[in-house]
């Protein structure tokens, strides 16, 4: 289980694109704010954590550009990739829906598979080290923004084709996971920030 946003250096699953763009702290969510974690807030940003993130009000959503955190400079300014094709190691919840009544967490996918969509969501039930689930909705019903879709990692294919490790099958589908409780689990996001908006 994670205990913080992702800072692997494996985070960057392809080599661009890019389209990079800065933004102030107080633009995007769910990271933390001074360290308290509650309210549908995540970790509290640092250099070196790569999360996706939302720009924008949240009563905006789910038309709200998404982007991977590329650099956290001083105290407030965060520079994101917001290019659609990049590819990124993230951790994933297997939430699927959430009971309106209570905004517990009720729906769990089992498993993951390549092009299944994740969105961002700031409910209480992720951990808060993780900013994606498979819900396309909230605790509170709303709309999540899309952050992309699941994709083969680069050590997920065969030794025969890209160097990665020896898994014939690949590393997909993702199986075993609780039909009962959440689980978060590392996954490659293809991202796609300018495919959720409605038409």
């Amino acid at each position: 289980m994670p205990d913080g946003f992702y800072s692997g250096t494996d985070w960057q699953q392809s080599s661009g694109p890019y389209l990079n763009r800065y933004w102030e702290l107080a633009d995007l969510w769910p990271q933390g704010l001074g360290g308290e974690i509650d309210g549908g807030n995540k970790d509290v940003m640092a250099a070196g954590l790569h999360p996706v993130l939302a720009v924008g009000a949240r009563a905006n959503r789910p038309e709200n550009l998404t982007g991977v955190v590329v650099n956290y400079e001083g105290t407030s300014r965060v520079l994101l990739n917001h290019a659609n094709g990049m590819v990124v190691r993230q951790y994933v919840a297997n939430i699927t829906g959430y009971n309106e009544t209570t905004g517990a967490a009720d729906a769990w996918a089992t498993n993951a598979d390549a092009g299944q969509p994740v969105y961002v969501d700031d409910s209480g039930p992720l951990t808060a080290g993780v900013t994606l689930s498979l819900s396309d909705t909230n605790e509170s019903g709303s709309n999540n923004p899309l952050a992309g879709f699941i994709i083969y990692c680069q050590d997920d294919y065969d030794d025969s084709d890209f160097g990665g490790a020896d898994q014939a099958g690949g590393g997909l589908p993702i199986d075993g996971l609780s039909s009962t409780g959440t689980e978060e689990f590392l996954a490659c996001v293809y991202l796609s920030p300018d495919t959720g908006f409605a038409t």
